[in-house]
């Protein structure tokens, strides 16, 4: 059967679902999505993001060590996220005189030769990474706001933050494996970076985070499927268009409360709750909930 688009859905997804290779690739894909939307709702609240780029430089010697020493790719992205450069990824590959299916599925990710046992795999990973961010993520939360006074709370602040970038370094070797190590940020750094665009409240952020991976993933991976083309492209083209649709739609709903605020003004009324500068709530009327909006962007 050759797969072709027909725009209805029940058909669609009939033939997306008709091999096993692409049943394990949707599900390594979602739980990929969910766990990098979480990791990254928190990586984009510390201003942590270029550390998850370094992270998913660092992956690419570990997944071509792995193909020297004829191991699973997988083994070498976990691995060595934990500690590598792009440099002694191109020596690596160049000392190996074996058939690697090529350079581009370790720079572009090769989601579609994804077996059963690397989603078992994904699946445990992911849950211990969310499992250590239920747990932690009040005081975590509370370091990433307010260093200072988290520590003076009796916050272990050095340890959360240790511990946080081993489970950003284990979100990234999974992400690594779909969108390859050129293209992480795509799953990790914008379904949250779109949600932070779009609401200041934690649990609403992390729901539309998630809901915003599953949707870039899947319909990347659909796509993909359909084309015949890479899926990191359409994962990273889709992501971008969103990110933009939201800057866009936040710049213009700023820009409205900005000009009723000065209406208001001119009446003697103003807007209560909204900052001068941003349309944003005033700190004095917001809730715990919520975080302030991104200035410009992290």
């Amino acid at each position: 059967m050759n797969p072709h688009l027909t725009f209805n859905l029940v058909s669609d997804v009939h033939q997306l679902l008709a091999y096993q290779f692409m049943v394990n690739a949707l599900q390594a894909a979602g739980i990929v999505a969910v766990t990098a939307a979480v990791v990254g709702w928190f990586m984009v609240v510390r201003a942590e993001t270029f550390a998850g780029h370094t992270l998913s430089m660092m992956s690419f010697p570990g997944a071509a060590a792995a193909a020297l020493a004829g191991l699973p790719l997988a083994w070498g992205y976990f691995a060595f996220c934990g500690a590598g450069a792009l440099a002694v990824g191109y020596l690596l590959l160049s000392l190996y005189g074996g058939v690697l299916e090529s350079l581009e599925t370790l720079l572009f990710g090769s989601i579609f030769g994804v077996t059963r046992g690397e989603v078992l795999t994904l699946a445990i990973v992911g849950v211990c990474a969310i499992a250590f961010l239920v747990v932690v993520g009040r005081p975590l939360l509370f370091a990433s706001v307010d260093r200072s006074l988290a520590a003076a709370g009796g916050v272990p602040v050095g340890l959360l933050s240790a511990g946080f970038l081993f489970v950003l370094g284990l979100a990234v070797a999974a992400t690594a494996q779909i969108t390859g190590v050129l293209l992480v940020f795509a799953l990790l750094l914008a379904p949250a970076a779109i949600a932070r665009e779009l609401t200041p409240r934690i649990g609403l952020g992390l729901a539309l985070s998630v809901l915003l991976g599953l949707v870039i993933a899947w319909v990347g991976l659909g796509l993909s499927y359909f084309t015949n083309d890479p899926a990191g492209f359409f994962v990273t083209s889709i992501a971008l268009a969103l990110f933009a649709a939201a800057r866009l739609a936040r710049g213009g709903l700023a820009g409205g409360l900005r000009g009723r605020g000065a209406a208001g003004g001119r009446h003697g009324g103003g807007l209560h709750g909204l900052d001068a500068a941003g349309g944003r709530p005033d700190a004095h009327h917001g809730h715990a909930a919520s975080l302030p909006h991104p200035a410009g962007g992290h």
